[in-house]
């Protein structure tokens, strides 16, 4: 049973629009349900810790130079065919596991893989790595990106939602359509660029914003019952 699209939306704003807020990781989610008419769409962005996500001095992967990293879910809507199938020099590392891995490890025999880490191996993977690839047309943030740009690994990516919003226009990612001038053009970016626009992305300034829209909330509350 199909049900239509207008109907979905027709739920969820009847739903979402009861609340003094709805919030939402990037300005492309935000601007795409308010033309969907959802009301008091706000933006909560996102952050790392980066007492755990920083460069780790000394860390370099296994493989032929350079290193393009992938990390996430191994699943076909991560788009990781994307990346593996590139004509690249050095190595390509994955680290994640998902459905399509038999798959994946038996189509390209070349690339490395490392399965889940712990955050503190992550952090080491990061930083022992010269590029990192985020394939991904669907995600609606990419928190791994931040998490690769702290550790002072620049990003390359598609310009889409996600890799729009956390890179944008800085310098400390490449963004284009095709993904092999992107994964390139990356390399020549310097890790000290990459660390400087993480250090936007921080719990802190991400728990700042969300207590900012909790008031705000609360005081319209309290004007709307004043005002009945």
């Amino acid at each position: 049973f199909h049900v239509p699209l207008g109907w979905t939306y027709a739920y969820l704003r009847r739903f979402h629009n009861t609340g003094r807020a709805v919030l939402v990781p990037t300005q492309v989610v935000q601007r795409d349900l308010q033309e969907h008419g959802f009301r008091n769409v706000r933006l909560w962005s996102r952050g790392v810790d980066h007492r755990m996500f920083y460069p780790r001095e000394g860390e370099r992967l296994d493989g032929k130079p350079p290193i393009f990293l992938y990390v996430g879910r191994v699943a076909v809507e991560k788009n990781i065919d994307a990346f593996l199938q590139l004509d690249l020099p050095g190595t390509k590392w994955v680290v994640g596991e998902g459905p399509e891995m038999e798959r994946i490890r038996k189509q390209y025999p070349d690339a490395r893989f490392l399965g889940v880490l712990t955050q503190d191996e992550l952090a080491k993977v990061y930083s022992g790595a010269d590029v990192f690839v985020f394939p991904s047309k669907t995600d609606t943030f990419g928190l791994v990106l931040i998490e690769a740009l702290a550790c002072g690994c620049p990003v390359a990516a598609y310009p889409v939602t996600g890799p729009l919003d956390v890179i944008g226009d800085s310098p400390a990612g490449a963004l284009d359509h095709d993904l092999k001038a992107a994964c390139l053009r990356a390399l020549q970016i310097p890790r000290s660029v990459a660390l400087a626009h993480a250090r936007k992305f921080t719990w802190e300034a991400a728990s700042k914003q969300f207590l900012d829209h909790l008031r705000k909330a609360v005081r319209e509350g309290v004007a709307a019952r004043a005002g009945h």
